[in-house]
Order: structure tokens, then sequence, then C-alpha cells
């Protein structure tokens, strides 16, 4: 696998972001080339101008691929939105009492059956992730391969999309000449990157603060215990300064992002910052405790609803993790104080530099790439998940021990592989420019 490459593609709110890397022999992520550009087509997550995420995307692609010198076909989707949506399901099979022992494969046969139950019109299922198993009414089992038992039983945390938003997605993926190999749950990729394996054990609530929504997932004994999407992010609070300072947008942003706190009490009553008036008029004064303010007030009220999720799954109790704040919005200074003087959880910034080997692009290394890295992860677990079962296979004498390789995620020149072949067949003093 170290010869692999995998291409994430996040699409966002406030931006198209595409990164290519590879696996080196340490097992770090290192990034080839990243892309970006700004994403005019999506609000909160949603695709609503197809032509103008199919530019942004083409844009970022081609930035990606000249700096990594390949060409991309194929890429790793993440999906977000307010019409993200999740819930508890049960499900069993029966096996045969002549059976010895619960094998693998009826553990996937469950998970199986789990992707074809009926979901509200318009759904469709995007993730099936079993729980706790259920033995013959033994509860509480991690992994019930090897025992005994005709029942099998789980509970699935299941997650679904408004199919028009998963076909919007696929359309811009399809007519930007690209392959969706896999569409992940953002807050899941972004998990990847910014959690280690202790946090999720422990229990650990993953805030990814992003322009237009705000995503969450928690973890407990290294399970995703509960999901959700709430539609507010860092574009809400940039509105609520170009309103409450009567400021253009781009003002609002830089701002917010420059001089932006989320506690009021830690901002100089005394500091004023000046920015340019319209055409004819004088610069216009800001005091930067009356702009922490404004921040502070629509923080509290993401914080109040991330508590509320908190509180709703079940798992406060449990996260001695505390929170892990990762996006673009986590980039506010105190942002972490509040959550913890709000919620009363240990709250640090989840970067995602545990994941990555030596890159020349340090900025890739920020909480706002985050999710782009966690998709290439994500396609590269994917790829283990893939050799692990084969194995199984083999050992099981359901596989034989060779097998093709799966087929690359970027495409080589074509033409010179067809040159090569035609070889022998079509004179050698063809030149290259009619190919």
């Amino acid at each position: 696998m170290e010869n692999k490459l995998i291409v994430g593609l996040d699409i966002g709110t406030t931006k198209i972001c595409v990164i290519v890397g590879r696996k080196n022999e340490y097992g770090k992520l290192e990034v080839l080339g990243m892309g970006k550009a700004v994403s005019d087509g999506v609000d909160r997550g949603v695709v609503t101008n197809i032509d103008k995420t199919v530019h942004a995307i083409e844009k970022a692609i081609e930035e990606c691929s000249e700096m990594a010198d390949v060409n991309i076909v194929d890429v790793i989707v993440g999906i977000a939105g307010q019409h993200i949506q999740s819930k508890i399901q049960s499900g069993s099979i029966m096996r045969q009492p002549s059976d010895d022992e619960i094998t693998v494969e009826d553990v996937r046969r469950l998970s199986s059956e789990m992707e074809n139950i009926l979901v509200p019109p318009g759904n469709t299922i995007i993730h099936v992730m079993p729980q706790d198993y259920t033995v013959d009414y033994e509860g509480g089992i991690k992994d019930p391969v090897g025992m005994s038992g005709t029942r099998l039983e789980a509970d699935f945390h299941i997650i679904t999309a408004q199919s028009t938003a998963i076909n919007n997605i696929n359309r811009c993926v399809r007519r930007a000449k690209l392959v969706s190999k896999q569409l992940i749950l953002e807050p899941l990729a972004s998990s990847l990157s910014v959690l280690s394996d202790d946090e999720k054990e422990a229990g650990v609530c993953l805030v990814d603060i992003g322009g237009g929504t705000t995503d969450i997932a928690i973890f407990y004994e290294n399970i995703i215990r509960h999901t959700a999407v709430i539609p507010l992010g860092g574009n809400i609070i940039t509105k609520d300064i170009k309103e409450g300072c009567m400021v253009m947008q781009n003002q609002a942003e830089l701002l917010k992002t420059r001089f932006g706190k989320a506690i009021a009490e830690e901002a100089n009553p005394n500091e004023i910052v000046s920015i340019p008036g319209l055409r004819n008029r004088p610069p216009k004064e800001i005091s930067i405790r009356n702009l922490a303010s404004i921040i502070q007030a629509r923080m509290e009220e993401i914080i109040e609803i991330v508590q509320n999720e908190i509180m709703q799954s079940g798992h406060y109790k449990k996260l001695a993790g505390g929170i892990v704040l990762t996006g673009g919005g986590s980039q506010l200074q105190f942002i972490s104080q509040l959550f913890e003087y709000m919620t009363g959880l240990d709250t640090r910034i989840g970067y995602p530099n545990e994941h990555l080997g030596k890159s020349v692009i340090e900025e890739v290394k920020s909480p706002m790439y985050a999710t782009s890295v966690g998709l290439v992860l994500a396609g590269f677990k994917d790829l283990d998940d893939r050799d692990e079962k084969y194995k199984e296979r083999v050992a099981n004498g359901q596989a034989t021990s060779k097998r093709k390789e799966p087929r690359e995620l970027f495409s080589k020149d074509i033409f010179t592989s067809i040159k090569e072949k035609l070889k022998g067949i079509i004179s050698d003093d063809i030149g290259d420019e009619n190919y």
C-alpha cells in the first residue's frame, strides 16, 4: 500500500478542498498536493448551485494535480448538512443450531440486512455502524466472532442523508470528470484526523465548526454513539458582525478572523480598529470589546445546542476525553475556554498533526483542513479493511492467495500505454503529436 495514492474531496460551505496523499514507511500520511477554491454554490453543506460547485471542484482539482504531478480520477467525498439524521436500530439473524461458532460472515450478514431497512421517503442510508452485540440474549458483547449461539442481535447506528443531496453531490463529481469511490459523513472523517484511539475509548465529543454547519460525533468505548449536524457555523457569526457593526461582508470576515474573541471580557475595552468607510465616507471605528460581545452571543447559542446533543445522547458523564474542537471556527481566540465554562468538560483544539508525516504544505496542519485530511485517511482505512477481509477469506479457504490489484486511483498516461501495446503493430516513426 506504500505506493497507493488517495484523494479526499471536501465540498464545504466556504471552500472546496482537495488533498492527495500516500502513506510512508512509518504509516504516516504524506500530503503530496492540495488545491482549494472558494465555494459559492454550497449553503450549509448542501449543494445549491451545480455549475458554481463544479467550477470550484475543477479549479481545486487542477491546483492539486499540478502540485502533486498526478492526474486525479477517483476521490473520497465528504457529506454534511442539516438533512443528515441518525438513529439507533436493532437487528437480528438466526443461525443453524448445527453451526459450531459465529463467524465473520454471520456478522457481515447481519450488517448487510440493516442496510436494507426502511427509511423515511427521500432518504438514503450512508453508514451502518454496529454498537453492542447480543448472543442468545446475552448482551454487552463487543466481538461475537468465535462464540456459540443461534440468535445474533446488535444495535446499529444508522446515518441517513437526503437522496437529492447525495445525487447533487454525485452529479457535481461526475460533471467534474471524477469518480466518487466513497461517500463519508464529514464528522466521521474529521474524527480520523484529530482524535486518538485513547480518547475514543475513554469517551470524547468531536465538534467540527465549519462555515455553514457545526458537526458533532460522540465516541465511547471506541464506538461512535451519536452524530448530529447543527445548521450554524462560522458564516452566521460573520453575518452577525456585518449587521451589528454595519460593515461589508468581507470586512466582517476579516474582523472575525484577525480580531475576534469568543469571550468579551478578554478583549481590551480601549482597543479600537479602524476600517475603511464607503466611498466619500470617513473610516469606521470598531470596538474590539463590542466585536467580541457579538461573537460570544452567537457562540453561546451554538454551545447550548451542542450541550443539548450531548445530553440527549446520554453520554455526558462518560466523556472522560471531554470535547475536541476542530474546523475553521475552532481558531477563534478563547473558544476552548468558553466551551469549558459552559459545558463543564475539558476542551482542546484538534489538529491533524498526529497522523501527518513530513509535508512541505504546512497549511494542511490547520484545523481548517481536518476533514480533508480525514477523508484521505478514511480511504486508507477502507483499503486496510478490505485487505483484512481478503486475508480472512484466504484463511477460510474462500479465496486464493493471488488476486488482481485494485484499480489505481489515478489514470496513468493512457496514450503512452496504448502506444506501448501497439509497439510492433504500427510503425515506430509515427510521432507523438499524432497521439
